[in-house]
């Protein structure tokens, strides 16, 4: 049925429900999986949002941040290897987490996309829109999503 699974993951409380829930599937079907977690960009300008930050501080920060997320995907594939299941751990930095999404699995020649629905309602997900919508709407794979 599936031969290559991508999961993504934010390590929030449901992102682990969809790992869980993706790592029995790739169990249940033999299937090799993908955990991914995308990391965004340091805001580089005060038009961003942020004071400035001088450039070996951001440096620092996004180091942090990209090994914090290696530690993420790397708890992913012991879970994996737990279970029988072949894991690759990968980390992307993008501003753009959906498309970063979709552009991994393809990369990686996967067949389905797993991940969690933060189930945003309202003037939140009005204002802070939904990577989960934008990955179900312009992916051509399937996607599973977990509520």
């Amino acid at each position: 049925m599936y031969k290559r699974i991508l999961i993504a993951t934010d390590g929030s409380q449901l992102s682990d429900m969809a790992v869980e829930s993706g790592l029995s599937l790739a169990g249940l079907t033999g299937a090799s999986v993908i955990a991914l977690k995308v990391v965004p960009r340091y805001p580089r300008s005060y038009f961003d949002g942020t004071l400035p930050v001088e450039a070996a501080d951001i440096k620092r920060i996004e180091k942090q941040w990209s090994d914090a997320a290696q530690v993420l995907v790397n708890k992913v594939k012991a879970r994996g290897s737990d279970e029988g299941v072949s894991v690759k751990a990968v980390v992307v930095k993008s501003d753009l987490i959906a498309e970063a999404v979709i552009s991994a699995a393809k990369k990686h020649n996967c067949d389905l996309i797993v991940m969690a629905s933060h189930g945003r309602k309202g003037i939140k997900r009005l204002l802070l829109g939904s990577e989960t919508q934008h990955v179900l709407t312009h992916s051509h794979i399937p996607v599973l999503v977990l509520r």
